[in-house]
């Protein structure tokens, strides 16, 4: 698996680049691009569906070649002809980084079994830590919020909450069942390095965890793959396989490539 980073900042980024990257997606992906009533989330979306675009011009598929649908939970995956071996991929955001997991399709088509979460290092504001795990209690098993209350840190507790719940999003992303998982299913112990589901080990599973430097190491996130087999893999994704981009230079290069 590799991740692609896109590194946003709405204040750099000019509605001009907006309208003239918006032609490069389809009229399905510009209708519900342009749904977004603040330009910001207009723009985390539009970032987001280049990435695969952008993935597949590499790989030598013209624009106008590239097509795309979505699975009954609202999945997407890629169904243009003649991609060997097939594409899979995952797009999520948070704030200021959208990021793309992708990888060889080889579990669980069309879609297949990848999926990848980043989220930005931080409580909402006016609450306290402890405050802000009791709002999400009910999603934490009690190793879960044993590990992230233990004696360390505020800032490494915040840091073993996030990787938790990335690694969470990142499995049920890849499953592709949509909402309403019970996150309590998936337990991961931050310490020992173990996940498991259902009070099983996750068997088949490939966690690759990574951060962002280049935002100062406030992202942190996790891309889960089915891989099959019986082990589990949990392990840092190499520096190899981690790519970021500033928003504007990679929308510019997007227009310069297929536009």
């Amino acid at each position: 698996m590799q991740v692609w980073n896109v590194i946003y900042d709405p204040l750099e980024f000019p509605d001009s680049l907006y309208h003239s990257a918006l032609p490069l997606v389809d009229q399905t992906a510009q209708s519900k691009i342009t749904k977004f009533h603040r330009r910001e989330d207009a723009c985390r979306s539009l970032i987001g569906n280049l990435l695969p675009r952008v993935l597949l011009k590499k790989r030598g598929v013209v624009k106008d070649a590239m097509t795309f649908a979505t699975t009954d939970t609202g999945k997407p995956y890629c169904t243009t002809p003649g991609i060997e071996p097939p594409l899979a991929f995952n797009v999520t955001h948070d704030e200021g980084v959208i990021a793309m997991a992708f990888g060889t399709g080889d579990l669980g088509p069309p879609a297949f079994s990848i999926g990848v979460d980043v989220m930005k290092l931080k409580i909402p504001p006016r609450t306290t830590f402890t405050e802000f795990v009791d709002i999400v209690d009910s999603q934490l098993t009690t190793r879960e919020k044993n590990l992230i209350l233990a004696d360390v840190t505020e800032g490494e507790a915040i840091r073993r909450f996030y990787w938790i719940w990335t690694l969470k999003e990142a499995y049920t992303k890849a499953l592709g069942i949509g909402l309403g998982f019970d996150f309590r299913r998936i337990e991961y112990d931050v310490v020992e390095e173990k996940v498991t589901v259902d009070g099983e080990p996750a068997r088949g599973w490939q966690f690759l965890k990574f951060e962002l430097p280049q935002c100062g190491h406030n992202y942190v996130g996790f891309a889960a793959k089915f891989v099959g087999g019986r082990g589990t893999s949990i392990s840092e994704l190499s520096e190899g396989c981690l790519v970021c981009y500033d928003a504007v230079s990679f929308v510019n290069r997007a227009i310069e490539e297929m536009g």
